[in-house]
């Protein structure tokens, strides 16, 4: 059952009433047509209160560089990990989104006791599990937990910008914008793409397209000189 709570600045989500080490649970990217799905775990220090914390999507991008900053410097502990696109494709978004985030739990120091997680569901912990629906927008520790996953993987889709250009990664961050579609359907789908969402499936059953040279991001017609 997922739960609802009132976010409260006060209250970081560090040690419960019962002396519960709690940690925030969130991923980015489960929407996206191209790249992993991130997720992070994060447990905040009371001793060091982080201010402004909120749902990563509420925050500009040099805010949320900024609050990244002050997670990784002032929190007991934190881990990102990710689910890449083999993963994906072959488990669904949600499991790998799930794997994603228990690989982010389990890297954690010190071990939690409890993972607050955003959301309806959870994966399969060795610690106690609690879902929060709305939650990014209502604990502490899952909006810092929201904003690292956010960032982390911001970060590798400019890093696939340089080697794909084509694509505008850069801009929508491999999201089905109308730039990414009509590029997907010019160019193709590179090898960062999800061909089990129905955009990229669809572009790769329509025939023989080009195919994107990898280490120069210059457009390669099959037959011709890369």
């Amino acid at each position: 059952m997922a739960t609802r709570a009132r976010f409260d600045e006060r209250q970081p989500g560090w040690i419960e009433a019962d002396h519960t080490r709690v940690c925030g649970v969130d991923e980015a990217g489960r929407g996206p047509l191209a790249g992993p799905v991130f997720a992070a775990a994060v447990i905040l220090d009371p001793a060091r209160p982080i201010a402004g914390l909120r749902d990563s999507k509420q925050l500009s991008a040099a805010r949320r560089e900024a609050l990244a900053d002050q997670i990784r410097e002032c929190a007991l502990g934190w881990a990102v990990a990710q689910a890449s696109v083999a993963e994906i494709d072959e488990l669904n978004i949600l499991q790998a989104t799930l794997l994603a985030m228990r690989r982010a739990v389990e890297a954690l120091t010190p071990v939690p006791t409890l993972a607050r997680i955003d959301g309806n569901r959870a994966p399969r912990l060795a610690c106690a599990v609690q879902t929060l629906v709305g939650g990014d927008a209502l604990d502490p520790a899952i909006s810092a937990a929201s904003i690292l996953a956010k960032t982390g993987r911001d970060a590798l889709m400019l890093e696939l910008h340089r080697i794909h250009p084509a694509y505008g990664f850069d801009r929508h961050k491999g999201y089905p914008s109308p730039v990414h579609l009509e590029a997907l359907r010019r160019v193709g789908p590179c090898e960062h793409h999800r061909r089990s969402f129905g955009p990229v499936r669809a572009v790769i059953e329509s025939g023989v397209l080009p195919t994107l040279n990898a280490s120069a991001g210059r457009l390669a017609v099959p037959g011709s000189p890369a």
